[in-house]
């Protein structure tokens, strides 16, 4: 299949000072705090208390709201307390605290859990397990992975992406582990496509990751069902609807989603870990985190436990510079500044970057000059000025209009905007008023008919 042309974006400046970095171990923390959200959907409640005894791999918060991921402790030891902790998107979040012990007990419930999944019964298994892992999207917003694999009536997935784009600057988790765990991503892909019957599978890694795309190539040689593909090397290439239809050349409608065109997206890092869920039974506990960025001592690629405060993070690369002024969970486009080095680490932490006076700041924001320069580089063919001009105002009928919720966020107006906008702060702002005003909305509507009905 053809290349097809890339929509939107542009070339920014890599700084990938860690892509030949091995990925190294970090030590078990004194401490770890874990939010019982970590996902897009609905929290889970608490399954232990103060005083409890815990073990690796032990399930420790669950729902039973169908778009939510259980969580599971990190560490063995003891629950410290249940608390409302600092969470990385802003706020406070129940969180269970464990005191680590050193030990690393594994829990019971954690064994192989099957080699092969096949018919109705065979993917209703495979998607119970998925859910049990406690798997979430890894490369973006969080969403439960299994809700993601389990297509809406009349939806029928005949391609499987697996995003190797990591297309932000500086972060290189991505394509380590194309490097160092590539078997475990070739397996994951397999059993995805085994268990959901999908017929073909893509594996897209920017075209400047050559050592990468060699390997892969290498390691499918004899799967016919799984092809490797070059992409252009341009932000953001990553981002979901973008590697669609650079792939495979179809659209995703507004408002629609991947299923809506036949196809599910999964970063290398999910398909690795569901490998490694199968064969091991270890639910998600642990991420590759990129540590970069001008004030940090050590720039490096870490695994670290899931509710890891930063703080030990940072130290374990050398700490912080003194010429420290931010620190982004995530990448420099799409992260989320931290305002405390107590927040833990969660499962869709990609990387931490501290960042010191001169690459943290922003430039003052003036009045748009009407050049032009965000509809070039927007991927998902809206009008920027336009939308950041409704969202400002509070507008819900022409952020309607403007399509504000089809917006990704991915900063690529705001990046090349000459007059400084905060374009992607008024958005995210936006699309809250737009939420509450369409949940108020519904909110008379159901009003209206009971009174019709009484």
């Amino acid at each position: 299949m053809a290349l097809q042309k890339h929509i939107g974006g542009f070339s920014i400046p890599h700084r990938k000072w860690t892509s030949e970095s091995a990925i190294v171990q970090m030590g078990v923390p004194r401490r770890v705090v874990i939010p019982m959200r970590q996902h897009i959907g609905a929290p889970c409640e608490p399954l232990v208390k103060r005083g409890d005894q815990v073990k690796v791999g032990q399930m420790i918060g669950d729902t039973g709201a169908y778009v939510s991921a259980p969580v599971h402790a990190s560490v063995s030891g003891t629950v410290a307390n249940v608390v409302q902790a600092p969470n990385p998107g802003g706020g406070r979040m129940t969180s269970v605290e464990i005191t680590s012990d050193g030990l690393q007990e594994i829990h019971e419930s954690v064994f192989p859990k099957g080699a092969s999944f096949s018919g109705a019964d065979g993917k209703k298994e495979f998607l119970a397990h998925v859910r049990a892992s406690g798997l979430v999207g890894l490369g973006g917003a969080g969403f439960p992975t299994h809700v993601k694999l389990n297509p809406p009536p009349g939806a029928v997935f005949d391609c499987l992406l697996i995003n190797g784009a990591e297309c932000e600057p500086y972060i290189s988790s991505d394509n380590r582990l194309l490097l160092e765990r590539a078997e475990s991503i070739i397996g994951g892909v397999g059993l995805v496509l085994d268990a959901l019957d999908i017929p073909k599978a893509y594996i897209g890694i920017e075209s400047n990751k050559q050592s990468a795309i060699a390997l892969a190539r290498k390691l499918v040689a004899g799967d016919s069902r799984i092809d490797v593909k070059p992409l252009p090397t341009i932000y953001p290439q990553g981002a979901e609807k973008v590697l669609i239809y650079t792939c495979l050349g179809r659209r995703v409608p507004p408002g629609k989603l991947p299923a809506d065109v036949g196809t599910v997206v999964l970063n290398v890092n999910s398909v690795s870990h569901i490998h490694k869920y199968i064969t091991t039974g270890m639910p998600l506990i642990s991420k590759v985190v990129t540590v970069s960025g001008s004030a940090v001592a050590s720039p490096a690629n870490v695994d670290v436990l899931i509710g890891t405060p930063l703080s030990e993070v940072f130290e374990f690369c050398g700490g912080l510079l003194d010429t420290a002024r931010k620190i982004i969970m995530g990448g420099p486009m799409m992260g989320v500044a931290q305002y405390s080095l107590d927040v833990p680490v969660i499962k869709n932490t990609n990387a931490l970057l501290a960042f010191d006076e001169a690459e943290a700041a922003q430039g003052k924001e003036t009045a748009c000059i009407r050049c032009g320069q965000c509809i070039g580089g927007c991927p998902m063919r809206l009008l920027p000025l336009n939308v950041n001009s409704a969202a400002v105002r509070n507008d819900v009928e022409r952020m309607k209009k403007y399509h504000v919720m089809d917006c990704i966020e991915c900063g690529s107006c705001e990046y090349k905007c000459p007059a400084k906008r905060r374009i992607v702060q008024s958005v995210r702002a936006g699309k809250d008023v737009l939420r509450s005003a369409e949940a108020a909305e519904r909110a008379m509507e159901a009003s209206r008919r009971q009174q019709g009905a009484s």
